[in-house]
């Protein structure tokens, strides 16, 4: 076994163009560090539907020259495969390690195969490359970016011509034609790509500023609304402001210490807004200029974060308040959200009159949701992923959905309300709406294949003293790896992470509110349940 590794390792290394890379290898072939082989040819990153993302090493099982190379040329020739050959590809990147030097290789790569291929400029935010997708009509979008993963990894995501992210089968496909390419040295490079310019960016910026129409809240309101913002050392900042400024708003306070882009993060443990501290710096910003709402965005731009006087709202509070914004505008469609979201914004929907629909995690799935006769308007998922406009960006924009959020805290401000205010209101109409998670890390893959099978096979007949029936979601169509269990004021979805070792399941309980004091003594009932959910859960699954 060890000679296959190190044969392995040294034809991989004869193969890898890149002499920092080829160099990395050699080095832990000569020191004999089988363990550190192992981990890098364990075996390829897979190409799943966001594409590859992994940590920044070289090898097969992590992001570096030779696999981006590889990756371009299965692209390609997938492409190629499905008719879109001479077609238009669109390249963007952020500002992590390498990012530059990814999106040029795969220039290279793409224009060798006879693609049109045009290259952002500068780091930029996701939803301006998947604007630029349906913008100039290209065949497909490559992003390379690791959005809010820790500062060692990079990754590379990919549309295609309609600007949404891929669904299966496609991902296999193009799996398939990736491991099909020869060594990463016999891969055709080929230069005459071209540079976009900044008018991309400035129809994004209008596009945005169009769909939400900022005219139907007065001036003046705009005008009154302090914010602070934090683009966590991010893309975000830049396209923010300029968002922000044509919308009439005044640029927000934005914390100096993350608002320039850096790939080492030094301020966070880990750049992801949900993540414990992440915000801290943001929260002390708000306080000391006296924000009305603070938004933080990941450092790609396509998820944003909210706080309200020192409260940081959760995903499905977002995504209830800009379901509840637009229908109140009389925004008509289909209100959209993945199946481990909360119910409150259907509820919301319903009450309305307007068409809703759970579809699987991740926008992929929540992109396609609607019909001809009532197409989507809205989609939100509880990992801080929004889609306001998606007749502007056919996935989760942070950027579009900062915009919303503030306009909305204008209207409310105007009116001398909070997000917070609004929250009540919508507990008050439909009763408290209490989500939370029982999210378990483990070393050991098999934990999580356990668990699921003692769920699946001896569910429970009640939670919170109520009885529950249960689904599996494995069957439908298309199949989830998942299970629902569903009764009257309690739902519980469990899933493995598609991204982490994790086995998540996602909580909620519904909890009548009758008046004022009825909503202070619902928080505490909401949260003993919650808690009294992880227990069952905890002992249902095993844990």
């Amino acid at each position: 076994m060890t000679d296959e590794l190190l044969a392995t390792a040294r034809a991989w290394a004869d193969a890898d163009p890149h002499a920092g890379d080829r160099a990395e290898i050699e080095a832990l072939i000569a020191a004999g560090d089988l363990a550190e082989l192992g981990r890098r040819f364990a075996g390829p990153l897979t190409f799943g539907t966001a594409g590859l993302r992994g940590p920044l090493r070289a090898g097969p099982a992590g992001m570096n020259a030779a696999v981006v190379l590889r990756a371009a040329a299965g692209v390609g020739r997938h492409l190629l495969d499905t008719g879109h050959g001479g077609g238009t590809v669109v390249i963007g990147f952020d500002a992590r390690r390498r990012s530059d030097e990814f999106a040029g290789l795969s220039a290279q790569v793409l224009s060798g195969l006879g693609f049109r291929v045009r290259v952002m400029a500068r780091p930029l935010p996701t939803p301006v490359l998947a604007f630029a997708v349906r913008h100039l009509g290209a065949a497909a979008g490559v992003m390379v970016t690791a959005s809010h993963n820790p500062p060692d990894d990079n990754g590379y995501k990919l549309y295609l011509e309609q600007g949404a992210q891929l669904v299966p089968p496609a991902d296999r496909e193009i799996e398939a034609a990736i491991a099909a390419v020869g060594p990463a040295r016999e891969i055709a490079l080929a230069g005459g790509h071209g540079i976009l310019g900044d008018d991309v960016l400035t129809d994004y910026v209008t596009a945005v500023v169009r769909a939400l129409d900022p005219e139907r809240v007065p001036a003046a309101d705009r005008a009154a609304l302090t914010v602070a913002y934090t683009a966590l050392h991010g893309v975000g900042a830049s396209t923010t402001r300029l968002v922000f400024a044509a919308a009439g708003f005044a640029e927000p306070a934005s914390v100096p210490e993350q608002d320039a882009p850096d790939p080492a993060f030094p301020t966070v443990s880990f750049p992801n807004p949900e993540e414990p501290g992440a915000v801290d710096l943001l929260l002390a910003l708000a306080e000391q200029v006296g924000a009305d709402v603070a938004i933080a965005e990941d450092p790609d731009a396509d998820r944003c974060s909210v706080v309200c006087l020192g409260r940081q709202l959760t995903g499905d509070e977002v995504g209830a308040l800009l379901a509840d914004w637009l229908l109140r505008r009389g925004v008509r469609g289909t209100y959209a959200s993945s199946l481990v979201s909360g119910s409150l914004m259907h509820a919301i929907a319903e009450a309305s009159g307007a068409p809703s629909e759970e579809t699987p995690t991740g926008f992929k799935w929540i992109m396609r949701a609607g019909s001809p006769a009532a197409p989507l308007v809205y989609g939100y998922e509880e990992a801080l992923g929004y889609s306001v406009a998606p007749d502007v960006v056919r996935d989760k924009d942070g950027i579009s959905a900062a915009l919303a959020v503030a306009l909305l805290a204008a209207e409310l401000k105007a009116g001398g309300r909070t997000l917070l205010d609004r929250l009540d209101e919508l507990a008050d109409e439909h009763g408290l709406f209490v989500t939370g998670q029982l999210s378990v890390r483990v070393e050991d893959l098999s934990v999580i294949s356990d668990a699921m099978s003692r769920l699946r096979s001896a569910p429970p007949a009640a939670l919170l003293g109520r009885p529950v029936e249960f689904a599996d979601l494995a069957g439908g169509s298309p199949p989830v790896d998942a299970v629902r269990l569903l009764g009257d004021g309690v739902r519980v979805i469990v899933r493995p992470s598609g991204t982490e070792p994790k086995l998540k399941a996602y909580l909620e309980t519904v909890v009548p509110v009758h008046d004022d004091a009825g909503l202070i003594a619902a928080r505490g009932r909401g949260a003993d349940e919650l808690d009294q959910l992880r227990a069952e859960m905890s002992a249902a699954l095993g844990l």
